[in-house]
């Protein structure tokens, strides 16, 4: 591979784990200031979305962020990835792999917690407005 190629690729991949991980941490934790609940409730929903109206397509919690990222890691030769991003971030940061259906339990379940979250401040928000 060119050097060329390699660089923006690697780029890529920054600018992939970089925006990835701030939108799961807004995802997680938007909610807690109130101007931005109701961006964090578009994100969550539109996260939602994904992973359930794109499902007949690419599967039950697809996500375009991981599809475009894993792309650009299996063009910088890595092959071996797990199903799910939250899995793929562990693995980098402890080099263990959780098994799938941890993974996706804890995802869900911090998910449903942050929407159930953001819904309830959103509408105790407009309430008091």
């Amino acid at each position: 591979m060119e050097l060329e190629s390699q660089t923006s690729l690697l780029a890529l991949h920054y600018f992939f784990q970089i925006f990835h991980v701030s939108l799961i941490l807004f995802n997680l934790f938007g909610w807690a200031w109130k101007v931005a609940r109701p961006w964090n409730l578009a994100s969550l929903l539109l996260t939602g979305a994904s992973w359930i109206l794109l499902a007949p397509f690419f599967g039950f919690g697809y996500c375009p962020l991981t599809d475009w990222h894993y792309e650009v890691l299996r063009q910088l030769g890595h092959f071996d990835l797990p199903n799910s991003y939250i899995a793929y971030l562990v693995e980098s940061i402890t080099s263990i792999r959780p098994s799938a259906t941890a993974t996706d339990v804890a995802t869900g379940s911090c998910y449903i917690a942050s929407l159930l979250l953001s819904i309830y401040l959103n509408l105790r928000d407009r309430r008091t407005a």
